[in-house]
């Protein structure tokens, strides 16, 4: 018996797979940590529910008993194993004993299930996986009904989705968000087809510009899906016949006019660094060259207007930064955070 189990999963959204891995875990310790990754982020076709709704879905699946054994823990993406490892650790230090024996429930699914032999020290206590539904076809299906056809739509999935499930997902089918998301599924669908006969899959490289200046940086709010409406870097694909810096100065032109002489710029520049975490988007393998440039404290800000991709430009202070997480696009509040650490404060749980 152990003293605690770890459960970790995304559970997008929750389906009987999930529930047989907790009733693993409850029957395996007296208390269970559940960590809930890809918590804070702003809703998207792959992430389409907060970690409280998912939170909801889960519980609500369980007799008063069982809930009262369970400890929900949100944990963020830091597209970083090694940080989000050192996350994971830290929050379930915090509810166990140092002398503690740990279990990790789990089984090796995919590429997706390496994070189990992640963390020496935790057994591992495997369950063989039940079935072959995943969250990715429940998603599929859903973002591809109407809200008037959400039960319908639902039905082949009526033996794998638990109640709690079912309720959340046609209560959350005629909330303003669906459509938003549906648009947005439907996009990136359709961004995957135009290369799927491709001999090789893609790889994307992008440009994004981190501008600062008197302790604000300069963001837009996305214009277009994905991430219609979501704060973001200036930034965007490299052209054919230019290179790294003339696709930053580019981007950071079209997108803001922002006034700063190229050669002023090329003065600030701090850092460049490269993103390439296989999963920072949805869109494919998407590399970004991340350029950090700061005006320092004397310069006045910037005159800025949005134009091309972005519906809008503004100037953030950096202590508004962290309060804003979960309204940025992809990874680019860690994008900010890997920057600005010494000026981003967030709060683990």
């Amino acid at each position: 018996m152990y003293d605690t189990a770890i459960l970790i999963g995304r559970f997008e959204p929750v389906h009987t797979g999930h529930l047989a891995l907790l009733a693993h875990a409850l029957q395996a310790a007296g208390r269970v940590i559940v960590i809930i990754g890809s918590a804070f982020q702003a809703r998207s076709p792959k992430n389409p529910f907060t970690w409280e709704e998912r939170a909801e879905m889960l519980l609500g699946s369980l007799h008063e008993g069982d809930r009262a054994r369970i400890d929900v823990v949100p944990v963020r993406d830091y597209y970083d194993e090694a940080r989000w490892v050192c996350a994971v650790r830290k929050a379930v230090g915090k509810r166990t004993q140092p002398a503690s024996r740990i279990g990790l429930v789990g089984h090796f699914k995919d590429s997706s299930s390496s994070y189990l032999g992640s963390f020496p020290g935790w057994e591992l206590i495997p369950l063989p996986r039940q079935g072959e539904i995943d969250a990715t076809m429940i998603r599929n299906a859903y973002f591809g009904a109407t809200a008037q056809t959400i039960p319908i739509t639902l039905s082949p999935f009526h033996d794998v989705l638990p109640p709690s499930t079912r309720q959340l997902l046609e209560r959350f089918a005629s909330q303003p968000e669906f459509a938003e998301l549906q648009n947005e599924w439907r996009m990136l669908r359709g961004y995957r087809e135009a290369w799927a006969s491709a001999p090789y899959a893609p790889v994307f490289v992008t440009v994004d510009a981190l501008l600062r200046c008197r302790d604000h940086v300069l963001l837009i709010r996305r214009a277009h899906a994905p991430g219609r409406g979501l704060l973001a870097l200036p930034g965007g694909f490299i052209e054919q016949r230019e290179s790294i810096w003339q696709s930053c100065l580019r981007e950071l032109a079209e997108e803001t006019h922002c006034d700063v002489p190229a050669q002023r710029l090329e003065q600030a520049l701090r850092e460049v660094h490269v993103f390439d975490h296989p999963d920072r988007s949805q869109r494919g393998r998407t590399i970004t060259h991340a350029h950090y440039f700061d005006l320092g404290m004397n310069d006045p800000l910037p005159d800025v207007r949005a134009d091309d991709d972005a519906a809008q430009a503004m100037w953030m202070p950096i202590a508004d930064i962290a309060a804003s997480e979960a309204g940025f696009f992809e990874d680019h509040f860690q994008i900010l955070c890997h920057f600005l650490q010494e000026r981003i404060t967030t709060v683990d749980p």
